[in-house]
């Protein structure tokens, strides 16, 4: 929503007669704590009133609801030299995906408008500091004096991310303006229909769009699809980040991207712009020169598209990919409905219709997380393991690059045994003291020190002997220790 679609949503919310649980005016900035009771009371009110959205408006008197601008920028705006959106988001519960967008209602006048656009909460209260709030009328109260609206809140059937309506009202020319209709029939290498409904009739199908009196594109359609998520602000904050930094640290930035496309549009231009970013090695082979990445592109692959099908839609943030000189770390929105120590053997998507056609499309494996794949490039190109993070609603995965076994703290060494159990177990084989060696280059004769992996691995509980009775340790089989 930029430009004139902005004042187009002004002039329709200040026609509104008076305030209401979905809609509150403000002129200026009074506190931030305000602003909280405010989202909180919004979305609240949006889910009862079954409203998609809620409307937080700085610029307008509250009585009139004339247009008259404001001095308070909230995109800028910092609360204890901590910028306002992010203590606003850190401070609700459940963590809900609002938007602040700034912009001039009226560029002659400077008329300067502040909007937070509040998605109805799902299926329960919105908590901030620990309260919920409700607007009765124009007057914001605590939602605990209200059971009866509690409770239409609690009832509330949640619809899945994936089938919400990004934008609606379109005709059959306007979905196919707005997606990359031609990619799905590409990518699933079907011939591309001879009607502009037969095209329709498909997406249709897939649950891409859904067809009232006109057609709407839910959410799914939008993220696949879209020529341009930007054109779709309920879904504009999954866009897809690369950034890539000068050192080990944040500190110097050398390139952004922000990747605009849909997922299935731009995935293959998006994963060739990430290994064209990632540095390269030196390889002597018998022969010739060459170079080769760092990192195995496959790997990337797969922890790219992981990142995608698995973040949690609902919650805020978006997939990141971060290169710095030594790591790559590739993150997204959401804890893992699985144990990370689990992603080798494990599966289970929260977005299941989006990993379905991502799979069909050849973008991911076709069953599990495809982790087997990254921890065999690993292995496959020495590098230290994958490490997974879960901290603050996020999922993180980094990946090294290489190190000598010696510079591999004895963490590292630890995780990357048990990594090492874990490839071996779902290939169908064991791990032994020679398929460690293997892994980490040890000569034969420094059997020793897979031994002494092998041992501390043991005492972390992270592989077990397949064999308890053997007592040949040149002969021992390992497992990991869920198996």
């Amino acid at each position: 929503m930029i430009g004139e679609n902005f004042k187009e949503l002004m002039d329709n919310l200040v026609k509104s007669s008076h305030e209401n649980e979905c809609l509150e005016f403000k002129h200026n900035f009074h506190s931030a704590e305000e602003i909280g009771e405010l989202i909180s009371a919004l979305s609240n009110g949006a889910c009862i009133q079954n409203q998609p959205y809620a409307y937080l408006v700085f610029g307008v008197e509250n009585n009139t609801h004339k247009i008259i601008g404001t001095t308070f920028k909230a995109k800028s705006h910092k609360k204890s030299n901590e910028d306002l959106e992010h203590w606003l988001a850190t401070r609700l519960n459940p963590r809900i995906d609002f938007a602040i967008h700034e912009f001039d209602y009226d560029n002659n006048r400077h008329l300067h408008i502040s909007l937070f656009v509040i998605p109805a909460t799902k299926t329960q209260p919105v908590l901030f500091l620990n309260n919920a709030y409700i607007r009765v009328g124009s007057i914001t109260r605590k939602l605990s004096e209200f059971p009866e609206k509690q409770a239409k809140i609690w009832k509330k059937q949640s619809i899945p991310f994936e089938k919400e309506i990004a934008k609606d009202n379109l005709s059959g020319q306007e979905v196919i303006t707005l997606l990359s209709t031609e990619t799905y029939f590409d990518l699933l290498k079907l011939p591309y229909p001879s009607t502009q409904q037969g095209v329709l009739e498909k997406f249709l199908e897939e649950s891409l769009i859904i067809q009232n009196n006109a057609y709407a594109i839910t959410k799914l359609g939008a993220l696949l699809f879209a020529k341009n998520l930007r054109d779709f602000e309920s879904v504009e904050r999954k866009l897809v980040r690369v950034i890539v930094y000068k050192g080990k640290n944040k500190i110097e930035t050398m390139r952004e991207l922000t990747w605009t496309k849909g997922y299935a549009v731009g995935f293959v231009g998006l994963i060739d712009w990430i290994n064209s970013q990632l540095p390269a090695n030196e390889e002597i082979g018998k022969a010739l020169r060459k170079e080769t990445t760092m990192y195995p592109e496959i790997a990337i692959r797969e922890l790219v598209a992981n990142a995608l099908i698995h973040q949690d839609l609902t919650e805020r943030g978006f997939p990141m990919i971060e290169i710095f000189s030594d790591r790559v770390e590739i993150s997204n929105a959401g804890t893992p409905l699985v144990s990370p120590e689990r992603f080798i053997d494990a599966y289970r998507s929260r977005n299941d219709k989006l990993a379905d056609i991502m799979r069909r499309m050849r973008f991911c494996e076709e069953k599990g997380s495809g982790m087997d794949k990254v921890i065999f490039q690993n292995e496959l190109y020495q590098l230290p393991p994958t490490n997974i993070i879960v901290a603050e609603q996020q999922t993180r995965v980094i990946v090294y690059s290489y190190k000598p076994l010696n510079d591999l703290s004895k963490k590292e060494k630890i995780r990357a045994c048990y990594q090492h159990a874990c490839l071996k177990y779902v290939s169908n084989e064991k791990m032994t003291n020679q398929t460690l060696r293997d892994r980490f280059k040890i000569e034969d004769q420094n059997a020793a020190i897979a031994s002494r992996i092998i041992r501390d691995a043991l005492s972390e509980k992270v592989i077990k002997e397949e064999d308890t009775e053997n007592r040949s340790r040149k002969y021992a089989s390992y497992l990991p220790y869920w198996a």
